[in-house]
Parts: C-alpha cells; structure tokens; sequence
C-alpha cells in the first residue's frame, strides 16, 4: 500500500468530505405522505438493519415536500460516491484502521465540546459572536446581527472539525496533508485554493516579526522533526500548533488550522484537545507575539499546558 500513498490518501480526504455533507443533510431517509383526519402530513422513511422507521417532519406542503425529494436524492448520489471510494480504495489494499477505546472516547469528547470549542476559536480570531448566536450558525447555518464573512468563519471551522473527527481521519498521519486540507476548509469561501502553501510576503500585526516565505519541503521536515520528538503528546501538539502559527504556512487562516491541526494529533493519541478559552485569548496573544520576536517556546509551551490542555 506504501506506493499508493498519495492516492489513499486523496480517496480518504474525498470520502471525509463526502461523508461532512451528508452529515449536514436535514433528513436522512425517502419522504412519504401519510393522511389523517383529512389532513396530510411528511414523514422520512429509513431502513435500519432489517426494520423500516418513519420519522415526523411536518404538516405537507409543496415546498417542505420537494425539500425533501431533494434532500433524498442528494443522499442517494453522496452514498453511491462514498461506495464508489470504499470499493477504490479497497482495491488499493486500504483497510481501516480499529480504534482504540481512548481515542474513540475522546472522539466524543470532542464532538461533545465542539460548539464550545468553535466559539473560543472563534474569538481568538477577533470575530465579534456570542456563544448563542455560535451555536445557532452551527446549528441553523445563519443568524441575524452577523456580518457573513464572519458567519461563513464559523461554519468553515464546524466543516474542518467534522472532517478531523471522522473515524477514518483521526486514523490517518498527522501531517502535512491533513494540515493542508484543514486550512483549505477553515479558507472555503474566501481564497480559491486556501489549502496551498503561501507564495506571497505577509506581516502580522503588532509585531515586527516577518515570516519568512515557506518551503514545502522544509515544513514538511520541521512537522516530522517535531512528531518524532521524545515529548509528551500534549507538548508535541503545543510545538505543532506554535510552528504552524509562526511560519504562517498559508495566505490566512493559519491559527484556525493550527489549532485543529494540533487537534487531530491530540485526539489521534487519545490525549484530549488543546482550546485557547476566551478568557485567556488576551494573554495568549500576547505570549504569542513575544514568542513570534524572540523564538523562546518555553514560556508560552507552559502557560498552554496550564490553561489550554482539556482531558477527560
């Protein structure tokens, strides 16, 4: 399977995205009509295992009707693709990989605590949101009293912490790749290819610190470097997350990737997950931009194991 790496994992990433999307999907199942007292009402309709369920939607009305129709096909043709990929990648040799009891744990643990966690990652990035209307974006896809680009934030970290916490993800390396498919979907609707690595000079506010342009293959060798470290897993995460932030690997979005990226290490260990809360943002960022001037690791490494490890 070592020679068809690259093609596995392009299959995976697919099969992730494609499985988001029917996640999103508001009903799950074929609708039908059921009549009573001269009125009529929509139900969805599925198979499990062997016994038919029907699920209540509402009152019929032609609108709601073909909601569903569409919504029913567009399962059908994401579930023909997902098969398509299973029988792909088999033929590669692909076998998925059984999970341990602690990691699936803390796969719950994490999709327990992910509204919370996009709401703190949320502020980090300055955007201006309660925790109410956070959880109504990620709930309803829209609220009012938002502008849209910050609303689309929000939903493009709920997308890249969905993709983290499917099975087969959270299986797979923590490395470059998976990096770069997180800040491609925390970037979906603002930079055409937000996965690809920075080709342009950027500055960062409030400091006088310049990353320097990166190089594929360099991040590619700092990223293993760290990984194959003799450290605890929280302070591996911490170190991948900090150099993500510092290198600024992409056009924008790199502290929601780092943070998600550290995540997927995190959880792929069973060690819990790294969150800046909202009270320590500004503290945080300050540590941060002294560490971006003076490239001392120490001091921010252990006010995030103090404030930012969450276990269970």
């Amino acid at each position: 399977m070592n020679n068809n790496y690259p093609q596995v994992q392009e299959f995976l990433h697919q099969r992730a995205d494609l499985q988001i999307r029917l996640n999103l999907l508001p009903y799950d199942g074929n609708p039908e009509i059921k009549d009573r007292d001269g009125k009529k009402y929509l139900y969805v309709r599925k198979r499990i295992g062997s016994r038919l369920t029907s699920t209540y939607v509402g009152e019929y009305s032609d609108g709601l009707y073909q909601l569903l129709l569409r919504n029913a096909r567009e399962a059908r043709e994401l579930k023909k693709h997902i098969r398509r990929l299973d029988k792909e990648l088999a033929e590669l040799g692909y076998s998925e990989a059984e999970l341990s009891a602690r990691v699936m744990l803390n796969l719950d643990y994490a999709r327990a605590n992910m509204k919370s966690n996009i709401y703190d990652q949320a502020v980090l990035e300055g955007v201006a949101t309660t925790f109410p209307q956070t959880e109504d974006i990620i709930e309803n896809g829209q609220v009012s009293g938002m502008v849209a680009s910050d609303v689309q934030k929000i939903l493009n970290l709920k997308h890249a912490w969905e993709f983290i916490l499917d099975r087969d993800v959270i299986s797979y390396p923590t490395d470059y790749s998976i990096l770069c498919h997180i800040a491609k979907l925390v970037n979906e609707g603002f930079y055409q290819d937000g996965g690809r690595i920075r080709g342009v000079p950027v500055t960062i506010g409030g400091t006088s610190y310049i990353p320097p342009l990166p190089i594929e293959s360099v991040v590619k060798e700092n990223l293993e470097e760290i990984l194959e470290n003799e450290m605890p897993p929280e302070e591996k995460a911490i170190a991948l997350c900090l150099y993500c932030m510092k290198a600024q690997v992409f056009n924008d979005g790199n502290k929601r990737a780092a943070v998600i990226f550290a995540n997927h290490y995190m959880i792929s260990q069973g060690a819990g997950m790294i969150i800046i809360p909202e009270k320590d943002v500004p503290a945080f960022k300050k540590l941060l931009v002294a560490y971006y001037e003076d490239n001392d690791i120490n001091e921010l490494m252990r006010f995030m194991k103090d404030k930012c490890v969450k276990t269970f």
